[in-house]
């Protein structure tokens, strides 16, 4: 199903330098479909606080809605990434990437519709239109290194890029010149830096 990891560092689509902290949002995916893509995504919860367990909450379906007014407007969303990045770099897992998470919703990609189905979602801690921390982008490269030992993936988007006009994230702040020029980026993706507000583009 999945390229073979020498280091071993994969159980079941689980990688094993990440926090395991299991959705229950998730399927399965088509059958005998590649996992060839991965999708960047933006959160905060709430919008530009950073810290605290929002997040997971909501992606555990355990967010108190009355803890916040924003909180009670998603607060019965079931949604899911497989990854989080904190913006100290810390690496959270919610769903095996042999699974379908919950994370880019309609989208499509190079005519290739339902982008969940053959994607991984990573969630970077961060607001649109702000700035990432360098450690995020280090620990970005090493799961991206991770991911591209285990499956075949060939692109690195943005959840704007698959849904423009309808997703921002993960926004003008993403810098992907540093990210591409960060030593150990797999030369697998073939990603050449790509604009943080796209046009039309391959949809």
């Amino acid at each position: 199903m999945g390229r073979t990891d020498p280091a071993g560092a994969w159980r079941k689509g689980w990688w094993s330098a990440a926090q395991r902290l299991a959705s229950p949002n998730f399927g399965p995916r088509p059958q005998g479909l590649a996992v060839e893509l991965v999708v960047l995504h933006s959160i905060s919860l709430p919008p530009g606080v950073y810290g605290g367990d929002a997040i997971e909450r909501f992606f555990t379906n355990r967010l108190d809605p009355s803890a916040h007014p924003y909180f009670a407007q998603i607060a019965d969303l079931q949604v899911s990434a497989h990854f989080l990045l904190r913006r100290d770099g810390d690496l959270l897992q919610f769903v095996s990437c042999d699974q379908r998470a919950w994370h880019a919703g309609r989208s499509s990609w190079r005519g290739r519709d339902n982008c969940n189905d053959w994607s991984v979602g990573i969630e970077l801690e961060g607001l649109e239109g702000q700035g990432f921390e360098p450690a995020q982008y280090l620990a970005l490269v090493a799961l991206l290194q991770a991911i591209s030992r285990r499956y075949p993936v060939r692109e690195l988007v943005g959840h704007e890029h698959v849904a423009p006009g309808r997703k921002l994230d993960p926004g003008p702040g993403f810098d992907w010149s540093a990210l591409v020029q960060q030593p150990g980026f797999p030369a697998v993706l073939g990603l050449a830096a790509r604009p943080a507000s796209p046009g039309p583009g391959p949809q």
